[in-house]
């Protein structure tokens, strides 16, 4: 049990001992007040006096009996709806408490929902994206074979990109363009077959950069697909030569 349970324990508890308190006390009050009232007919005015007093003066003996009780049992009725006012408030309090404490763990579990399904997406990406690169690279080393065919080394970069070695065409590529053994037009657009071949790997980076920003917010998958050798084979192929 925690110390603020304890603590609500015991502040129910005293005002439960003050209440009866209260209440015994009261009692007491007006059984004592009634016995001397009746000693009082008994031994000073008589009981054939008394049941012989007229109305009006009846009344008044009786309401001046009375009005010490009347006003005792108002004073603790005004102290018992007190009590019973500390104790609703006390309730509603703890109502609120329980409440403002089922809002954080909601929250808490929507933020964990919300943490394990931006898990799951991204994990799901990260799968697809390995299908993806592989999908690019053989783009990749069906546009290099297109213009390299004749070429040697074309044999030994489809043995390394199917072995596992997936950025091999798009390195080799970038190799090319850089060392100036062909333009960017030639190589990415110089044939319908080439071009197609463009088109497709530029279609299938552009999906992949999308589920990216999907998945992250930060942005750094998308930096990290770009920054690569697809992302830089993708620029290559989408912007402008420099002059």
């Amino acid at each position: 049990m925690t110390n603020s349970a304890l603590g609500e324990a015991s502040a129910t508890g005293d005002l439960q001992r003050a209440a009866d308190w209260r209440l015994r006390t009261s009692m007491g009050v007006t059984v004592g007040w009634l016995l001397l009232g009746f000693i009082y007919i008994s031994l000073v005015v008589g009981w054939g006096d008394f049941v012989r007093q007229q109305a009006p003066e009846l009344g008044g003996f009786l309401e001046g009996a009375f009005a010490p009780l009347a006003f005792l049992w108002l004073v603790v009725g005004f102290f018992l709806q007190q009590q019973q006012l500390r104790e609703n408030t006390r309730t509603i309090q703890q109502q609120l408490e329980q409440m403002r404490r089922s809002a954080e763990l909601a929250e808490v579990q929507a933020r964990a929902i919300a943490a394990d399904e931006l898990h799951s997406r991204q994990d799901t990406f990260l799968r697809s994206a390995q299908l993806v690169g592989q999908q690019l690279s053989m783009i990749c080393g069906w546009i290099v074979t297109s213009y390299y065919m004749a070429e040697g080394d074309v044999l030994e970069l489809w043995r390394r990109s199917t072995q596992g070695e997936i950025a091999a065409f798009p390195m080799e590529i970038i190799r090319r363009i850089l060392a100036d053994d062909v333009t960017r037009d030639e190589l990415f657009r110089g044939t319908e077959l080439r071009a197609g071949h463009t088109e497709r790997f530029i279609e299938a980076f552009e999906r992949l950069l999308a589920a990216a920003q999907r998945c992250d917010t930060g942005g750094m998958l998308e930096e990290a697909l770009r920054d690569g050798p697809h992302g830089r084979v993708y620029r290559m192929m989408t912007e402008p030569a420099p002059e």
